[in-house]
């Protein structure tokens, strides 16, 4: 408008005076201007304009009352203090952001210089452990040309008569390597194996994170809902008014998938009655499902939540590439997604220390596996963490496979998935020992010690993932438990930790012992409010949206957080795989796989074994109708272990169905089928019960 230009424009003109007079007050001297009047004086101003040395009429007008009174430094001072304040009047800049963005110039400056120094010195020790890893490789070579072939002629066989061995002749060979040189155990463990591991450290490259996708939405989205949101807010404190319910917005957040409003109830007013009130204020805001939060942890406010038009995805590049992921300290971070405030949240797996999620089919649970997986890769070495996947699916992990994070290779067989758990079990009890040796407490308090001695057993954390553990526990549910429950307990001190997940999250597959030792749960949406309490021991997953919306309640939490999870594609954790293979090959451990093989080898010995009351034990579960292992307990007075190893052997041969939790088994085969069975020599490979 005409009152900025004119505004504007004095603040210019008193700009160029003021700069006129400093102009002035540097090229001053006093004996030009003694014993002249006030009209000389101008003249002389005008001279010196003319000459370009000074300020003209204008500046010396302005500059010569103050060098008489303040000398020049004091108009110094004053000219250069209005001149600064006549400039911020004119650019609308206030020193504060001026020094702001200076300072953060600078920040960021220094931070580039020290990137720089930081690539040039992992560059040089690159260059110097490949350097190093030649010089040891050359040198093998060369002493295996030094290496004398010796042919020693000895009888070949010996009399039992003779006693007396006569004395075999001392065999002169050239001496062209020391004998410190040619000592196996040195050259082959101190000289190789260090060096190697230091290489692979080195040379392990972080996936870019340009593999990953950047969001196209840029937030927009949200934008566009605050403004729905303003009038939700009046729509709200209406709808409450017309029940009787005095209540104030007091704050409104709008996140990538619900918008929460923040009420603060009258004096007087009862939390219980907002609650009750959620069917009504869902059909009046015209939203498919209201969760409200009663209070909100650290606020004297209602929480509610009321989902947004569409959801804004939130990619995971978003959270990899944030401050919180990027300084977080520990190896196995995990980049969970963005709460309602659009404030990223990386979890601590190690603080966890095992995490058990469920969802149903949809709801984005293994998308959740896929960025946790993910994030290990982008966080840490395969010297550092150590993965173990188990895929009863086949189908969602298998892609992992030949990528070295992997201790073996993705496990989609429930009866290995079993032997790999009590491998695990075994692993746990082993580093306890190695603790105990070394007199430390963890894995952190190993390491520090091991390398303090110069040795190179490190122990890296383990990872073990499980995407479908209905599917356990219908093979094999005694000892899949047993083993979830032992490492739960106790692993976590030897850096071994779980993640549990399952689509089917009922009391017989989540039993109370797997949900008494994960304290940490991930909750996406679930059918009923049954299978919310079955997660969570409360309701609210079941008003869930789908999509990666869900409630986080990590241990040591007094309530879940609702997230919106980051969300990566297939096409990304393809890029990201054959990234990482091309620049490293797989290191499966050949002793675990040897392990695992033989703890199958001997579980299929004991199935193939016939219990003497296995006839009986069929007669009379045809004849009741129902099979149980305390059914057996009790006509046959035996244990609970051979009683459940005889339903196992039936289950086995189609006589009983699978376990069905605290039902009893479903008899498959009637007495004519059974009796059919008995004169048959071709059941179970011609072992019949004729005799």
């Amino acid at each position: 408008d005409k009152s900025n230009l004119k505004s504007k424009a004095a603040y210019t003109f008193m700009l160029l005076a003021l700069v006129s007079a400093i102009l002035h007050t540097g090229a001053f001297q006093s004996d030009k201007y003694q014993n002249l009047s006030p009209l000389d004086c101008i003249i002389a101003f005008y001279r010196e304009g003319q000459g370009l040395s000074g300020g003209g009429v204008l500046g010396g007008i302005i500059a010569l009352p103050l060098l008489l009174v303040f000398k020049p430094l004091g108009a110094i001072i004053i000219l250069v203090s209005l001149s600064t304040i006549n400039l911020i009047l004119l650019t609308d800049v206030s020193i504060y952001s001026l020094v702001k963005k200076t300072r953060s110039g600078l920040a960021s400056c220094f931070k580039m210089l020290v990137k720089g120094i930081r690539e040039g010195k992992d560059y040089r020790d690159a260059c110097a452990a490949e350097e190093e890893y030649g010089e040891l490789k050359d040198s093998s070579d060369e002493l295996q040309d030094n290496i004398v072939k010796i042919n020693v002629n000895l009888p070949k066989t010996m009399d039992k008569d003779d006693k007396e061995v006569k004395e075999v002749p001392r065999i002169q060979v050239k001496k062209t390597v020391s004998r410190e040189d040619v000592e196996a155990d040195d050259f082959q463990e101190k000289e190789i194996l260090g060096p190697t591991r230091k290489l692979h450290e080195i040379l392990y490259k972080y996936p870019p994170i340009n593999l990953l996708n950047a969001n196209p939405d840029g937030g927009k989205s949200i934008r566009t809902y605050k403004n729905i949101a303003l009038e939700g807010a009046r729509k709200l404190e209406e709808t409450l008014r017309s029940f009787g319910v005095e209540a104030k917005v007091v704050n409104v957040t709008v996140g990538p998938a619900v918008t929460r409003f923040e009420l603060q109830p009258s004096s007087g007013v009862k939390v219980s009655r907002i609650v009750s009130l959620a069917d009504d204020i869902s059909l009046n805001l015209a939203s498919q499902g209201v969760r409200i939060e009663a209070p909100i942890p650290g606020k004297a406010a209602v929480g509610i939540e009321v989902p947004n038009k569409g959801i804004t995805p939130v990619f995971l590049r978003e959270v990899i590439d944030s401050k919180e992921f990027a300084q977080h300290p520990s190896k196995v971070a995990f980049a969970v997604g963005k709460d309602i405030s659009g404030e990223c949240v990386v979890a601590d797996i190690a603080k966890m220390p095992h995490l058990l999620i469920a969802g149903a089919t949809g709801s984005g649970k293994s998308v959740c596996i896929k960025s946790l997986i993910t994030s290990i890769l982008y966080k840490s070495s395969p010297e550092e963490v150590k993965l173990i996947l188990i895929d009863p699916k086949m189908v969602e992990l298998n892609i992992y496979n030949g990528i070295p994070h992997l201790l073996i290779p993705v496990i989609t067989e429930p009866k290995k998935a079993a032997s790999a758990l009590n491998w695990a079990v075994q692993e746990m009890v082993r580093r306890y020992k190695l603790f105990a040796e070394k007199g430390v407490r963890d894995i952190k308090g190993y390491n520090s010690a091991v390398e303090q001695s110069g040795e190179h057993d490190y122990l890296p954390l383990i990872v073990i993932i499980i995407d479908e553990l209905s599917d356990l526990m219908m093979v094999a549910p005694g000892e899949v438990e047993d083993c979830i429950c032992r490492l739960a307990q106790m692993a976590r001190a030897a850096g071994m930790h779980l993640v549990v997940a399952t689509q089917r999250p009922s009391v017989d597959v989540i039993t109370g012992l797997i949900k008494a030792n994960i304290p940490s749960r991930i909750s996406f949406a679930v059918s009923s409010q049954v299978d919310s309490r079955t997660i969570l021991d409360m309701g609210g997953a079941e008003k869930l949206l789908g999509n990666g919306d869900m409630l986080f309640y990590p241990a040591g939490q007094q309530k879940p957080v609702r997230l919106q999870g980051a969300f990566i594609s297939e096409k990304e954790v393809e890029k990201i795989i054959g990234f990482i293979k091309t620049q490293c090959n797989s290191e499966y451990d050949d002793s675990v796989l040897d392990e695992i093989s033989r703890n199958i080898g001997d579980d299929r010995e004991m199935d193939d074994e016939w219990d003497e009351f296995l006839p009986q034990a069929i007669e009379m579960v045809i004849e009741t109708g129902q099979a149980s292992a305390s059914l057996l307990q009790r006509k046959f007075k035996i244990g609970y272990a051979r009683a459940a190893r005889i339903i196992d052997q039936m289950e086995a041969r189609g006589i009983v169905g699978r376990y069905e939790g605290s039902k009893p088994r479903q008899v498959l085969v009637t007495r004519q089928q059974w009796l059919e069975m008995k004169m048959s020599d071709s059941f179970e490979g011609g072992h019949g019960f004729n005799s």
